[in-house]
């Protein structure tokens, strides 16, 4: 999957769009135990988020692959 569109929602979600044409939620209110994750529960660090199409990126250093992001979301939409 390779991550077209990455908008940001409330509560630590990540609103997904994938090359195929299918949106998902992504919540990643999860990983914010992990050492790398903890600066994103400043949410306005959080908002920073990029896109790097395969992966997306905070300047603190975290970072979520697509095929991860791929395995835990929740579609909002399904492709005909």
């Amino acid at each position: 999957m390779r991550i077209t569109d990455l908008k940001v929602g409330k509560d630590w979600q990540l609103i997904v769009t994938a090359d195929d044409g299918r949106i998902g939620t992504f919540d990643v209110q999860p990983f914010l135990d992990g050492q790398v994750f903890q600066p994103l529960r400043n949410t306005e660090e959080f908002r920073k988020v990029a896109n790097g199409g395969y992966f997306i990126e905070w300047a603190c250093g975290a970072d979520l692959s697509a095929d991860t992001i791929e395995a835990h979301w929740r579609l909002c939409n399904q492709v005909a």
